[in-house]
């Protein structure tokens, strides 16, 4: 695995670049990255006919470009990762000192609309990093290293290779709808959290389906058969583009 990444690329990047394209096509930075990361920095300042065409790979792991002679096919099965700013001068909800918000309600919500709802249904985790209180309290404070956090990831997926050892499949990204549903075992006050969430947040059914194949890795790292509660409430907490703005 490697890591491709973009840094203030989106002033001349064009979705053939993004995706792969041209009279003869050729693969482009989705397909570079193909079992990597792909970062994108600033994600709102990418153009949105950009952005809108990776809906296709990060669903289907694939690029499919159609000529008129031929159908050309490019893997890219990668790890989406991004970053933006809560606002654009970058304050909102983070201020200290005398750095406070310009920004007008309608001027933030202009700026989250550059990245679509479909789009983000296709991001499992949205993570607000708060403002550290001081550098030596950010410093200082309990983390994980990196050993820890493999191990951990590791006995996750030791635990769920033996959950699913007599099924067709292996984990749930590989299920989607009716099938995923089906195939997770989940009690019944967490299927209640997870319909009310559904309603109260106004989420599509392809964001229901995310949130619990999360809630079903969570689970997974308490070495859980079950889907709690518990697993869906903090699922819930890692959607935070999905809720209104305050």
């Amino acid at each position: 695995m490697f890591i491709h990444i973009y840094y203030y690329l989106f002033i001349t990047l064009s979705p053939g670049g993004l995706i792969g394209g041209g009279s003869i096509p050729k693969p482009g930075e989705v397909t570079l990255a193909h079992r990597g990361i792909l970062f994108l920095d600033e994600l709102p300042e990418f153009p949105r006919q950009v952005l809108e065409v990776m809906r296709q790979p990060l669903e289907d792991r694939i690029v499919t470009i159609s000529r008129s002679k031929a159908v050309f096919q490019f893997p890219a099965n990668i790890m989406l990762a991004a970053s933006l700013n809560p606002c654009p001068c970058g304050y909102f909800g983070h201020e200290y000192g005398d750095k406070h918000c310009i920004c007008s309600a309608t001027l933030i919500s202009r700026y989250r609309s550059k990245i679509s709802g479909p789009l983000l249904d296709r991001i499992d985790l949205q993570l607000e990093v708060p403002r550290p209180i001081s550098l030596d309290h950010h410093l200082s404070g309990p983390s994980l290293n990196t050993a820890q956090m493999k191990l951990m990831v590791q006995k996750a997926r030791d635990f769920r290779e033996a959950r699913t050892a007599d099924s067709c499949f292996n984990s749930a990204a590989e299920l989607t709808g009716a099938a995923l549903r089906k195939a997770i075992l989940i009690k019944p006050e967490a299927v209640s959290l997870l319909e009310n969430a559904f309603e109260a947040l106004g989420i599509s059914m392809r964001a229901y389906d995310r949130m619990l194949k999360l809630a079903r890795t969570i689970a997974d790292l308490e070495e859980s058969d079950f889907v709690e509660a518990a697993h869906i409430a903090e699922a819930i907490q890692f959607r935070g583009l999905d809720k209104p703005l305050p």
